[in-house]
């Protein structure tokens, strides 16, 4: 089979560029697979972020991709659908986190052979950050393709609350396993100059209002000097105020800061030197961290939002909040350290992994093609 996967690749970094990569391997092994990225993504002024791209120490695969849609240069949506079309695709495979995207990728999709069956992998549709012109952009981009995966119930209903007669078809999102193998606990601990003897929280990836690291910062001050929170990640704005609740608080040798863009290669330190993931998000769909911390074998404590209680089953593979408050977070953090039969979970873990492989993802997804020809 002949496919175009028209999404953000290397050299471009990040959760979805990771995601797109992994599929892209999984999918050469039998089709013929053409992928496509930008030449721009975000407009400098419009990203939050350090850098899009992929640094010298990024241990990021070099997917061979074509860059050549700018999101903000109309004449690149003509020529690049115009490409794809010569190719001729049996699948074009779009990935869909945001509504800034839809007039770019909704304009190429809308220009294919109607031989081309068009799928997009929906990441979200109703945007965390809600912008003006987002009903408008999600009806243009979702009457464009064919047929759409969806990750979790939450995305599914968004989905049909724009687009009722949708052709969808829910599948968990696999397991990330480009990260290498878990180190012992104390040696990763000491790379990262973290107390031996502590209680240790992660805190991982993005940060972002609606990700709730306020939270969290605040559930630590209901914990006692045994717990101790390690924050991984690159901050989207300033860290300023985190930094002066931390203070304010008193929680400074309790809290380790790695505000920075967290490569492959360092993944694993991290998730190596805690006993648990903690997600205290205020709104989510679903979370790719949930797959990092199950290749880890770490359970998850996380609030009960959005998509996140599909994939953490409570009890068996983490522990879900009853409330979305600080209040709420310590209470389910200090429960999970209270259990007696904790190795369980990891147990539990290691059986979801076995069901939610790459493999499994991509032949759902290429039956489902299958259904819309």
């Amino acid at each position: 089979m002949k496919i175009v996967f028209l999404s953000t690749f290397y050299p471009y970094r990040g959760g979805i560029a990771q995601f797109n990569a992994l599929m892209y391997r999984e999918m050469e092994k039998k089709h013929q697979v053409e992928a496509i990225t930008f030449s721009r993504q975000y407009p400098d002024l419009l990203f939050p972020g350090k850098t899009q791209m992929v640094s010298e120490k990024d241990d990021a695969d070099a997917i061979p991709s074509k860059r050549w849609l700018d999101t903000v240069n109309p004449l690149t949506y003509l020529s690049t659908a115009r490409k794809i079309k010569r190719i001729s695709p049996d699948l074009m495979l779009t990935k869909y986190w945001m509504t800034f995207f839809a007039p770019s990728l909704g304009f190429v999709l809308g220009k294919q052979s109607k031989k081309t069956i068009r799928i997009s992998i929906l990441d979200n549709v109703i945007p965390h950050e809600k912008r003006f012109f987002d009903t408008a952009f999600n009806k243009y981009f979702l009457k464009r393709n064919d047929g759409f995966i969806v990750m979790s119930e939450k995305v599914r209903d968004d989905l049909l609350s724009v687009q009722p007669n949708a052709k969808y078809l829910l599948i968990p999102h696999p397991i990330y396993n480009q990260f290498g193998e878990k180190l012992e606990k104390s040696i990763a601990r000491n790379q990262l100059s973290i107390p031996l003897d502590k209680k240790t929280l992660l805190f991982f990836g993005i940060i972002r209002d609606y990700k709730g690291l306020d939270y969290l910062i605040k559930a630590m001050s209901y914990l006692d000097e045994s717990y101790h929170l390690i924050v991984a990640g690159e901050v989207y704005g300033s860290f300023e105020k985190y930094q002066q609740m931390i203070n304010d608080l008193g929680l400074q040798n309790r809290i380790s800061i790695f505000n920075h863009y967290i490569d492959d290669a360092e993944v694993k330190n991290y998730f190596s030197a805690v006993d648990v993931c903690v997600l205290p998000y205020k709104s989510a769909t679903q979370s790719g961290i949930t797959n990092i911390s199950y290749h880890f074998e770490v359970p998850i404590i996380a609030t009960n939002v959005g998509g996140l209680a599909e994939t953490i089953s409570h009890g068996k593979t983490g522990l879900i909040c009853k409330t979305v408050t600080p209040e709420g977070i310590a209470t389910q953090i200090m429960a999970y350290y209270a259990l007696e039969n904790a190795e369980t979970f990891v147990n539990n873990i290691r059986a979801h992994n076995l069901e939610n492989s790459w493999n499994a993802f991509t032949e759902k997804l290429l039956s489902f093609y299958e259904t819309l020809k």
